[in-house]
């Protein structure tokens, strides 16, 4: 099929975006990609976002434009009630946020890389992303990684934000059956996990496709700085990354069919590593493989082994 004939579905989650979600909205609308429909799952806006929506229904030329209500039980929440929505079908699948602006290739450039590899294989496309601020000023950039996608990656890493990903149908399919097992942290790490675990093909392109806008509370946590980078870190000895990658495991355990013979070894490399004492936790981290992206991360997720903090 030639590639502009690929109907791609864009799953966007809202919660009081009325703000910014106009501007968004003209992004998609400007992507060169011309047949997309946008699904919107409103997770209980109380400032006008739904009417924005309503709005721009009657006038969206690129496909279908669906308004549907979400669970209100979260952000993680509801991007899991989309890929569960069996009425979503297409040959691509894209998370969208309600507040960044996406430059105009940002889906063509996912397609064409996936063209390029059999359909039947579980794709994911994300990139880097640009920061800006809330008046759409850019700021910096997120990190660029160099390393290789991988399950021995994802297992302590999640190298790009929801925002960017595109996945194919036997990607969204593949994630569907392991969502309805289980919830998630967040729905771009859970994507990364369960694409590497089964065997699929994740590529990340270094070009930042997406401006993601920090808000004013959240900028300081911004991905633009070695302060940022160090505030991870901090969150690494803390502890907090222990309790999500807890809630990870729990996940994957549940949907231990899905994967590889490879993916399963890493794993249990990896939970053992986390128990008993040092030796062992060392051990089982050095036999597991796992990496994160940057020789300072790899070195701080030793570091918070041998601490007993992951």
């Amino acid at each position: 099929m030639d590639k502009a004939d690929l109907r791609i579905a864009v799953l966007m989650g809202t919660k009081d975006g009325a703000a910014f979600i106009d501007e968004q909205l003209q992004s998609l609308l400007a992507q060169s990609h011309r047949l997309v429909d946008l699904w919107i799952s409103d997770d209980g806006s109380i400032d006008g976002t739904t009417a924005i929506i309503e709005a721009w229904q009657s006038r969206w030329p690129k496909g279908r434009m669906t308004l549907v209500e979400g669970p209100r039980q979260g952000f993680a929440a509801n991007f899991r009630s989309m890929i569960l929505d069996r009425r979503i079908d297409a040959d691509g699948y894209a998370f969208c946020d309600q507040d960044d602006i996406w430059e105009p290739d940002r889906l063509e450039s996912a397609i064409r890389w996936m063209q390029a590899h059999d359909a039947k294989t579980p794709l994911m496309f994300c990139s880097r992303t640009a920061t800006m601020t809330e008046t759409g000023s850019l700021v910096g950039h997120s990190p660029l990684f160099d390393r290789p996608p991988s399950f021995r990656n994802a297992l302590v890493q999640s190298i790009a934000g929801g925002n960017t990903i595109l996945l194919n149908a036997a990607a969204r399919n593949l994630l569907a059956r392991a969502c309805a097992r289980t919830a998630f942290v967040s729905h771009d790490w859970w994507a990364y996990l369960i694409v590497t675990a089964a065997g699929g093909i994740v590529h990340y392109d270094p070009r930042p496709l997406v401006r993601y806008r920090q808000h004013a509370a959240n900028l300081v946590g911004a991905n633009v700085s070695w302060k940022a980078r160090a505030s991870r870190l901090g969150r690494l000895f803390k502890g907090e990354f222990a309790g999500w990658t807890d809630l990870n495991l729990d996940g994957l355990a549940v949907n231990r069919d899905l994967l590889t013979e490879d993916a399963a070894a890493c794993l249990d490399l990896f939970i053992r590593g986390r128990e008993g004492g040092l030796f062992r936790r060392l051990a089982g981290l050095r036999k597991s493989g796992v990496y994160r992206q940057t020789v300072s991360g790899t070195l701080g997720l030793y570091l918070a082994f041998i601490l007993g903090r992951i």
